[in-house]
């Protein structure tokens, strides 16, 4: 206890001198110290999770640490392919559902599943003891691979979307993969690499702190975890629009949702935006412009963004929030509660206060896992 005090000491003495930074094994003896008790191989997770951070140049502060790890508790308990509960009856529940909207006969589909996937067994079989999403993500894989009506019917693409133990979008994960080297051997492929302990957290702790944000809590951040990046910057940019139109408008973060990218129409955040488009002296062009920035945080020194709030602070006579927990309900096949984005970001706010008092002291300051002031890595805390 007394070396943690004193390597929590040097930590924030960092803030005084940003160039200092703990030795490695220091850094992962920290880390350990906050991970609970009872999850076993400690070290292990700590090494995990501080490749990703040092990789990254995200400090290693009690606060980043503890989002880390809330993140990590809340998403698997610490497992890399966590058991997910009556995943065959969820798979089967899948499966029905595009057969019906493909119009595939169901006996044409129960052929398929009655034949021998590659390892032996049939992948009706294998459906039927899948208990983890790396299992039933490798036997949509196999499907995919193996059996024409597979390519069809799974249109290509593997339903499982998300995994290991920060439960982190495979979407993501290519995307970072191709915007900065994967800092491990890639043994099949970055899906693969998703459920695996290594690169989940990786790819999780990317998602959570690898962005700048101006957030002066990390509530923002765990919501944004959950809804995207700049989620709750967003809702608030929707709430601002909203009290200055008098118009209802989802708190999604949404600013163009998908099918109207597609289809250049505009959804009813660009609508509302349209409709205050003479005082704000914009065309429709440089409003949907500054829209398609709502994954950058180059969307707050945007014209559109820096009118709408100087307009909505006037109306309110005094400065509008710049960050909202996005009201969105989350679907889920995973569980039959009805959750939320801010029911998600609260738990993990509880989460990592209780984590920070496991450690060998507490910090005051929420450090962002990039600098607030620009886009560059920020002085260790």
């Amino acid at each position: 206890m007394q070396r943690l005090l004193l390597l929590l000491a040097a930590v924030l003495a960092g803030c005084a001198a940003p160039r200092l930074q703990l030795p490695a094994s220091d850094s992962r003896a920290l880390i350990a110290s906050y991970i609970p008790a009872s999850v076993p191989d400690r070290e292990g997770w700590a090494a995990d999770i501080f490749t990703p951070m040092a990789v990254l140049e995200i400090p290693v502060t009690a606060e980043n640490v503890c989002a880390i790890v809330a993140i990590t508790e809340q998403e698997s308990g610490f497992r890399a392919d966590p058991v997910i509960p009556n995943l065959p009856a969820i798979a089967r529940s899948e499966i029905e559902r595009r057969r019906e909207r493909l119009g595939i006969p169901e006996l044409v589909l129960d052929a398929a599943l009655a034949l021998k996937s590659s390892n032996g067994r049939t992948y009706r079989e294998r459906l039927d003891h899948a208990k983890t999403e790396r299992e039933l993500s490798d036997i949509y894989e196999d499907l995919i691979g193996r059996v024409p009506l597979g390519r069809t019917f799974l249109e290509n693409g593997n339903p499982v979307r998300t995994g290991g133990p920060m439960q982190v979008s495979v979407a993501f994960a290519r995307a970072q993969a191709e915007d900065k080297s994967y800092p491990y051997p890639i043994v099949e492929s970055i899906r693969d690499e998703v459920f695996t302990r290594r690169g989940g957290m990786y790819f999780g702790i990317a998602h959570l702190l690898d962005y700048p944000a101006s957030y002066d809590r990390p509530i923002y951040r765990f919501a944004d975890f959950n809804a995207g990046r700049y989620a709750s910057r967003n809702a608030a940019f929707q709430s601002a629009l909203s009290l200055l139109t008098r118009r209802k408008l989802a708190l999604d973060g949404d600013l163009i949702p998908a099918e109207k990218a597609r289809d250049g129409k505009a959804g009813a955040t660009e609508s509302a935006a349209l409709a205050l488009a003479s005082r704000l002296d914009m065309s429709p062009r440089e409003i949907r412009r500054d829209l398609a920035l709502e994954d950058r945080r180059g969307l707050e020194s945007a014209p559109l963004y820096e009118k709408v709030f100087a307009l909505a602070d006037a109306r309110n006579g005094k400065p509008v929030p710049r960050a909202v927990l996005p009201v969105i309900e989350l679907h889920t096949p995973k569980t039959t509660r009805r959750l939320t984005t801010r029911w998600f970001a609260e738990r993990v706010a509880a989460r990592q206060q209780q984590c920070l008092s496991r450690g060998p002291t507490r910090t005051s300051a929420f450090r962002d896992g990039r600098s607030s002031s620009s886009g560059g890595p920020p002085s260790p805390s």
